[in-house]
């Protein structure tokens, strides 16, 4: 299925995008665990939280930042999402560590949205890697 860009998705505020964010990349992140050859659905589950977790996005979003990948405009959407006045109580994470996860799912839901799907995909990739790497050290 491919989805036109949406020309007013710049002017969308933050937890708009999270919202679609949140949701596009637990799919990239579903197919990246099912081309790893994992099937069993609590191992799926399981693997899938080192991922999508509040805490494992807003890691990803400060190594994004201190290797200086993400332009000022992308910046600028992390802030509105980070900034935006949820109602939603986190319940495994400080409010701090859920507002940057807020801020990450921002972006990935405006590259979406607009379109970008190679950048999408350049973050996305970074983020495996870094989850990958890390794992790797231990």
């Amino acid at each position: 299925m491919e989805f036109e860009p949406l020309k007013d998705a710049r002017q969308m505020n933050g937890l708009a995008l999270a919202y679609m964010g949140d949701a596009i990349y637990e799919v990239y992140v579903r197919r990246f665990l099912l081309e790893s050859g994992k099937v069993k659905p609590n191992e799926l589950h399981r693997e899938a939280t080192r991922y999508v977790s509040a805490k494992a996005q807003a890691r990803f979003l400060h190594e994004m930042i201190e290797e200086e990948l993400l332009s000022e405009s992308e910046l600028a959407v992390v802030r509105r999402g980070r900034n935006a006045k949820s109602a939603t109580v986190p319940k495994n994470t400080d409010v701090q560590t859920y507002r940057h996860s807020t801020g990450f799912e921002a972006l990935v839901g405006l590259l979406f949205l607009t379109g970008e799907e190679a950048r999408l995909q350049e973050i996305i990739h970074f983020c495996l890697e870094q989850n990958n790497q890390q794992e790797g050290g231990n």
